[in-house]
């Protein structure tokens, strides 16, 4: 993971620019520090971070954690529970078999 200071840094000076007072560097320093931190960067982006691993990791590894995943989440799984409950474990598996289709054409390219 790299470690990144300039969300951080032009966090703080406009924070404190813009609200001027030193709370509002506060506040940007935060904010920076998600953008360091990819806090806000979507899982398409890069695939692995759904199943929580890197990207050195072997087909083997990136076969169990998705058999483990979709196994937990699959809606098949959560009959006569609550509609709000089947509707997040529905997304959730869209997004694990999104990025496991994403990241075997990665791996064949």
């Amino acid at each position: 993971m790299t470690r990144r200071w300039y969300g951080k840094f032009f966090g703080l000076i406009a924070g404190w620019l813009l609200l001027r007072h030193p709370a509002g560097g506060l506040i940007g320093l935060l904010i920076g520090h998600a953008f360091d931190a990819d806090w806000f960067k979507s899982s398409r982006a890069n695939p692995y971070r759904v199943f929580g691993l890197g990207e050195d990791a072997s087909m083997a590894e990136i076969d169990q954690a998705y058999r483990r995943l979709i196994s937990q989440y699959h809606p098949d799984r959560l009959t006569g529970a609550a509609p709000e409950l089947q509707r997040q474990a529905e997304a959730k598996a869209r997004e694990i078999n999104a990025a496991y289709d994403r990241i075997q054409k990665l791996r064949k390219q």
